[in-house]
């Protein structure tokens, strides 16, 4: 995976924008999801919301770089291409966001669909962005220290230096830190770790995730 951080919405939070275009209500509400199955409830959510609407236009991707659309009886690419465009424009991801429409008797042609689904999603991604709804995930990698307890200061500062955040400290029979680092600042932290313990490897270096860093 290429990417190392995205921007999505807080788990709970379902930010709202609404634009009126010639009587035309466009609803945007946005959730976190991470995986196709959480897309679809949210999907589901919302049509069941405003079932009595004309259009409940859906877009959502994952941070795996899946992607889907759909424009929900509305002219080709004239409804979820644009909401699409709008979450990848904020550089959200793990995100779903469907845009709800009530007709207002008034056809806006393929430039107007266009602007007012945009311009909803942008409304709601503001809304979030106002609300402190959007988290940032970044790739950290996690690394378990066992030292003895007259190197745990030094090794805790060294963790410090080298970016690590120390997330937990177990005092058994050795001192055990977990340290989180973005991913690759840890290398310097092992490296500096091993030549401390003259080669030794002390550290379980676990599979980059994301998290908020």
């Amino acid at each position: 995976m290429d990417q190392v951080e995205y921007r999505t919405i807080r788990a709970g939070a379902h930010p709202t924008g609404e634009v009126t275009d010639r009587k035309s209500r466009f609803i945007a509400q946005l959730a976190g999801v991470s995986t196709m199955a959480e897309a679809d409830a949210f999907i589901e959510q919302v049509r069941s919301l405003h079932h009595d609407a004309r259009h409940n236009v859906p877009a959502w991707v994952l941070a795996d770089g899946r992607e889907r659309v759909s424009d929900d009886g509305e002219p080709q690419r004239t409804a979820g291409m644009p909401v699409l465009e709008a979450l990848h424009g904020a550089g959200l991801a793990d995100v779903c966001c469907v845009v709800t429409r009530y007709f207002g008797g008034t056809l806006l042609g393929p430039g107007g669909l266009v602007r007012a689904y945009a311009s909803a999603t942008q409304e709601a991604i503001s809304a979030a962005e106002r609300e402190g709804s959007i988290a940032t995930m970044t790739l950290v990698t996690s690394v378990v220290a066992s030292v003895p307890y007259a190197a745990f200061d030094r090794v805790r500062r060294l963790a410090t230096d080298s970016g690590g955040h120390v997330t937990d400290t177990i005092f058994a029979e050795d001192v055990q830190l977990q340290v989180a680092f973005r991913c690759g600042d840890e290398v310097s932290f092992t490296d500096a770790l091993r030549e401390l313990a003259a080669g030794e490897d002390l550290c379980v270096v676990h599979e980059p995730t994301f998290s908020e860093f």
